[in-house]
């Protein structure tokens, strides 16, 4: 659970901020002087006195980049500036340079923004964070300089990806996004035929999250092509279409995950709320698996403590292959699914993965009533299911093809509810039970409030 004191400063409504960055309403919760005092803490954490600093395609991402690049160099660090600039890039380039920031908020809306941090080539701990939102007394330093740069991620990406038998025909939808210039150049690059949809730079006909949108360009694309690819606008999710159907968010995990077996990789990790099927795919393959919290630092944090290769996040679309970029890396993943187009692996996964439904709802429960409505659900669940895991929310594994997670938003004012199973009236009827087992324990814990 995040510390008392970061908690406090993450009150509903206003500016987020957690461990995979700062992230608000541009404008209205997050200003410039809020992005000159958490680039200026953040510089205290460089070692190197460099930074690699990318941005988005956001309208305020540019305003926001120079604001941030000059914080730094008045901090007394060498900023290398990428531009327009996917997350995977500048996670991959931080590793030179020791350092790396992203301004970008990822999948969520336009008007949103936000920085993310990089140390060293992974995301901030907790610790890290809180050095970074606390307040600091500076005194003067040397300022540092500012350099343009291009990034090699292109060619080391293709390198580790190897060739593309048969230039299939990819379609992609890069949604206006920081994309647009990188992905059908890697893609083109290892031998694919690619048709770019909202290749313009800040102009899509969608919005920002892939994992949500209908994709009806993308899908009717794909009627002349053989896979379609859909990123979001900073490039860490992707998106698979096939045969005019978007396909799950875990699909891309479970395709990331079976090359990396295929590769000889044997130790993984999966965020709490990844499909279940790719748990066993991966063990039936002689694979191990350990479950982290959801978040993509918390995923990769895991990884290093456990040694393990690769891995990711299904609900969020990401897979992550820490010999690479130690961040979901939708990029890099959609050269990995283009080598296996086609072939029985290929085939093998998505007639596995497809065998397993999710059910996600939402129930609106008060910020302030969120930990104790779980504490009253978790032993309202242990009367209805014997497994139960609380490493973050509430989970039941009911037998070995379904589940239910139950975890608060640390954004709104609810806690959602995600279902798995091989059966969609199994998966119906416990979504059902537990919907209502939340909001009785959320009336309990309002009546223990008042009492």
């Amino acid at each position: 659970m995040p510390s008392e004191f970061i908690k406090s400063l993450c009150a509903l409504d206003s500016l987020k901020v957690s461990i995979s960055g700062v992230r608000g309403i541009f404008g209205q919760d997050l200003n410039l002087n809020d992005v000159i005092k958490f680039c200026q803490n953040f510089s205290v954490l460089i070692k190197s006195k460099k930074c690699v600093v990318g941005h988005d395609t956001r309208p305020s991402s540019k305003i926001l980049s120079e604001t941030a690049i000059a914080s730094l160099m008045e901090r007394g660090i060498d900023v290398y500036n990428l531009g327009i600039a996917p997350t995977p890039v500048v996670f991959r380039e931080s590793r030179e340079y020791g350092a790396g920031l992203i301004i970008t908020s990822s999948h969520n809306p336009l008007q949103w923004n936000g920085l993310k941090f990089i140390l060293e080539g992974r995301g901030i701990n907790e610790s890290e964070l809180e050095l970074i939102i606390k307040e600091i007394k500076f005194s003067k330093e040397k300022i540092g300089s500012e350099s343009q740069i291009n990034s090699n991620y292109i060619s080391d990406a293709a390198k580790l990806i190897g060739n593309v038998e048969g230039s299939p025909k990819i379609a992609i939808d890069v949604g206006g996004g920081a994309t647009f210039d990188v992905a059908p150049k890697l893609l083109e690059k290892i031998g694919c035929d690619i048709q770019t949809i909202n290749e313009k730079p800040g102009i899509s006909s969608h919005g920002p999250d892939p994992t949500t949108e209908n994709l009806s360009e993308l899908i009717s694309a794909t009627k002349k092509c053989d896979i379609g690819f859909a990123f979001d606008l900073d490039g860490d999710r992707l998106i698979v279409v096939m045969e005019g159907k978007k396909q799950t968010s875990d699909i891309a995990l479970g395709l990331g995950v079976a090359k990396a077996l295929e590769i000889g990789y044997k130790r993984f990790v999966l965020s709490i709320d990844t499909s279940v099927s790719i748990e066993k795919f991966i063990k039936d393959h002689g694979g191990q698996v350990h479950r982290s919290k959801v978040g993509e630092a918390n995923v990769v944090d895991l990884m290093i403590k456990t040694n393990s290769q690769a891995g990711g996040e299904g609900s969020s679309a990401g897979f992550i292959l820490p010999e690479f970029n130690m961040c979901r890396d939708g990029l890099l993943t959609s050269g990995l699914v283009a080598t296996m187009f086609g072939t029985t692996t290929f085939t093998e996964v998505m007639k596995f993965m497809k065998g397993y439904l999710q059910l996600r709802t939402k129930v609106d429960v008060e910020a302030a009533f969120h930990e104790k409505t779980l504490q009253i659900l978790a032993e309202k669940m242990k009367e209805h299911y014997s497994q139960l895991i609380t490493i973050d929310g509430v989970k039941s594994v009911i037998d070995e093809d379904s589940w239910v997670l139950v975890r608060q938003s640390n954004t709104e004012h609810i806690v959602r509810i995600s279902t798995e199973s091989t059966d969609l009236d199994k998966a119906k009827s416990i979504q059902k039970q537990v919907t209502e087992l939340v909001k009785q324990s959320y009336e309990q814990a309002r009546r223990n409030r008042n009492n």
